[in-house]
């Protein structure tokens, strides 16, 4: 056992020795096996102290070879540390190459789904693109619909699909509402732009109107359209300048827009109002199947403003610019409405628009009668009836029956017409109060003329005119025909361009003419005359003055026909009677004198004091009747430049009025007593009235023809004076009486007052015979006139 256990170290010894030869020589992947062969032995202690003392000979190798081998070492660690710097950059690199890997795997995978995506999108490419981005709405509509119908079905049951087709609905709200937006924001512009469109195609009118008036139909289609380009109403304009114009909405066959260009185009016009929201939104509800519901919209919107355009202000009648303002936006409205009407189909029709049409001229009218009745100015009258034509004219062109506005501007003459009748009465009475009626001095043949050339006065006998150094008529002639001439003119100016006839014409302004001078200048000829200022030479002047002036009314005729181009002698003319006025004023003035005549008489006579009991009468005539006479003949010098038969008629008056006047001074029942003596002084009296009739105060008298307005006095006087009773009972009532002009009732008036006389203030006197005589036979021809007057009555 000894022996067995010497051997064991031994072998074991050994054993250890193999071991760590082969772990020293074993490779690395095969050392397990040796390592739990040690681990597996008992001695593992030893085994661990052999390794350690192994280690550290190979240790002392290790050191010998580093000391033999040291340089080397330091070189080959200094390449290690090298070697470390590279293998870090190699890793950074090596990081982010893998990243590069995993993008180009995510790249590749996106590629792969892109070429899928590719192929299904083209049946979506439609889609692709925002249908709104551009406001391009009606194309975009299209493509909703192709993508929806066509597209998306072809596409397939993606996501992507089903969220298109969701979102198509929105994308319509949002396309609707967007252009709705827009059309709000156009009828708010063309409400505020009315007034400038309107100016605009009234200022083209105007133009218009200076071209020939007999133009074809079809060129007046042509003036319509152009009006309309010219009103600012543009066919294609592209408010965003992104390619949505109208343009490619007409190629859709919705709107049916007129090609037409015109090169007078107005610059800029269309920059006052740009149509295609209207064209867009009436394209967008066209698709989605509401037309019909835009079309109510619209046209109720239009209605709308149409009652705000035609309420006029309350001050318009105020002054011109009132009414230009308030027919600039109906004419605005309605060109608008044209514009609308031409180039849509549909959105309005003619019968909207007559309707409208209709409304606005039932409005306007009623609104111009109320505000034109207010109108006291003829100007303001006549730029307003100008107006009217131009808003008549303009909106016909664009084809609008505009009868009824020239039917109310042919009504709208009488309230002219009155006026100027008002206006020319006020010149009338200004031209009568600043007259100073006199005839007009007229020193050489050059002055002559020039009055003549204002008045158609021709005297056949000028050099007496001038002689004379007088025209027979005052200031007042000529300015009065030259005033008819200027109503003439201001009546044919508020007919010119109301589409009337030369006949029409004419019939209205001597229709016209005729009430200026029958009631306008009549009644101021009368307020002439009855001034309380007037006297009789003024009453003479105005008996001259309308008798020049009815001479002239053939000139004033003859200068109507000239101005109308209608001859006078045309079967239908109206005649200018008005004339009358002239005559019915002369007539009035000779009245007028023969009444101030007669006062200007009784004015003297009311001086006249007789002594109606005195014994004897005077050998001269009393002091009032010589006045009388001296003015009588001073008056009737004035008349010599009235037509004759005036003259003696104002002349045989005045003797008969004196004469008649005297009479009732005699038998004045105030005049209770008349002596002989007193009668005498009358008779002496009435002698210088003959003498003065005798004379021939107004020539043209035949005879003692104006001794006959005294002859009833002289008779009585007479009877009286030469107490010629017998003669006058004896033949009384036969028509060779001496007295056949003496009244019995006048005489025994008169011999009633005698007896009064004789009886009262002859008390002592009556107590003489032949007093007493002269009692008894007037008693008796008083008691002889009362039988006479009895029998003759019977």
């Amino acid at each position: 056992n000894e022996h067995a256990k010497e051997r064991e170290p031994v072998e074991i010894a050994a054993e250890h020795e193999r071991i760590l030869r082969e772990i020293e020589s074993t490779d690395t992947n095969c050392i397990g096996p040796t390592l739990r062969s040690v681990y597996d032995g008992q001695e593992h202690g030893v085994f661990m102290g052999k390794l350690d003392g192994r280690i550290r000979n190979h240790d002392r190798d290790i050191e010998k070879m580093c000391n033999h081998h040291f340089q080397g070492f330091v070189d080959s660690i200094t390449e290690l540390l090298k070697v470390r710097g590279e293998a870090q950059k190699l890793k950074v690199r090596r990081g982010g190459l893998l990243t590069c890997m995993d993008e180009l795997r995510l790249c590749r995978l996106q590629q792969r789904n892109i070429a899928t995506s590719i192929d299904k999108f083209t049946h979506c490419l439609p889609g692709s693109v925002n249908p709104v981005c551009v406001c391009r709405y009606y194309p975009a509509l299209r493509t909703l619909e192709q993508l929806e119908q066509t597209c998306l079905p072809r596409a397939g049951q993606y996501r992507f699909c089903s969220i298109m087709s969701d979102n198509i609905p929105r994308l319509r709200t949002l396309i609707r509402d967007t252009a709705m937006s827009q059309l709000k924001d156009f009828l708010e512009s063309i409400r505020k732009h009315s007034d400038k469109i309107g100016e605009t195609a009234m200022k083209q009118a105007q133009v218009q109107r200076s071209l020939d008036s007999a133009v074809s139909l079809q060129q007046r289609a042509a003036v319509g359209r152009r009006l309309r380009k010219e009103a600012g109403l543009g066919v294609g304009t592209d408010i965003d300048g992104q390619g949505s114009s109208p343009m490619s909405e007409q190629d859709s066959g919705v709107l049916d827009v007129e090609d037409e260009e015109d090169e007078d185009e107005v610059p800029g016009a269309q920059e006052l109002v740009d149509f295609s929201p209207v064209y867009r939104c009436l394209h967008i509800y066209t698709v989605l199947g509401s037309r019909e519901q835009f079309e109510n919209y619209y046209r109720n919107q239009r209605r709308k403003q149409a009652r705000l355009v035609l309420q006029p202000h309350s001050n318009m009648h105020e002054t011109l610019e009132g009414y230009r303002r308030y027919f600039n936006q109906i004419v605005g409205f309605f060109v608008v409405e044209d514009h609308i009407l031409h180039t849509t189909q549909g959105l309005v029709n003619r019968a909207y628009v007559e309707e409208l049409w209709e409304l606005a001229l039932s409005k306007t009218i009623a609104a111009l009668r109320t505000h034109s009745s207010y109108c006291t100015d003829p100007d303001l009258v006549l730029d307003l009836k100008n107006l009217i034509v131009l808003l008549a004219d303009t909106l016909q062109g664009f084809g609008f029956p505009v009868s009824q506005l020239f039917d109310m501007m042919f009504e709208m003459r009488e309230q002219y017409g009155e006026i100027l009748l008002k206006k020319w009465n006020l010149s009338f009475r200004q031209v009568l109060d600043q007259d100073n009626f006199s005839p007009i001095p007229v020193a050489t043949e050059e002055e002559y003329r020039q009055f003549t050339s204002q008045f158609p006065f021709q005297d056949p006998e000028l050099d007496k005119v001038l002689t004379r150094g007088l025209l027979p008529f005052s200031e007042f002639v000529p300015q009065v025909y030259s005033q008819l001439k200027e109503f003439v003119y201001a009546c044919l100016k508020y007919y010119e361009d109301l589409h009337l006839s030369s006949t029409e014409i004419d019939d209205v302004i001597r229709k016209s003419t005729n009430l200026l001078l029958t009631r306008t200048l009549s009644s101021c000829l009368q307020y002439a005359m009855k001034k309380k200022n007037v006297g009789l030479a003024e009453l003479v002047q105005v008996i001259i003055n309308t008798t020049q002036l009815e001479a002239s009314c053939v000139y004033l005729e003859e200068f109507i026909s000239n101005i109308t181009n209608v001859p006078p002698d045309t079967s239908n003319a109206t005649k200018l009677y008005g004339t009358s006025t002239f005559k019915d004023a002369r007539h009035a003035a000779e009245e007028e004198i023969y009444t101030n005549l007669n006062a200007k008489i009784d004015q003297f006579l009311q001086l006249a004091d007789y002594d109606w009991t005195a014994a004897q009468g005077g050998g001269a005539p009393s002091d009032y009747l010589s006045d009388l006479i001296a003015f009588l003949c001073s008056t009737f010098s004035v008349f010599t430049h009235l037509p004759g038969k005036v003259a003696q008629t104002a002349c045989m008056s005045a003797c008969k009025h004196l004469s008649t006047s005297l009479l009732q001074l005699l038998l004045e029942t105030d005049v209770r007593q008349v002596s002989m003596g007193a009668l005498q002084q009358f008779n002496t009296d009435v002698k210088e009235c003959e003498r003065f009739a005798r004379a021939g105060p107004v020539p043209g008298f035949q005879g003692d023809t104006l001794l006959l307005a005294f002859s009833d006095l002289r008779q009585l006087l007479d009877l009286f004076t030469q107490w010629d009773w017998s003669s006058y009972l004896a033949d009384y009532g036969r028509p060779t009486c001496k007295y056949l002009r003496v009244n019995p009732h006048t005489a025994l008036t008169l011999l009633e007052k005698m007896k009064d006389t004789s009886r009262k203030n002859n008390m002592f006197a009556q107590f003489r015979k032949n007093e007493r005589d002269k009692q008894k036979l007037i008693d008796t021809v008083v008691k002889q006139l009362r039988n006479l007057i009895t029998a003759h009555q019977t």
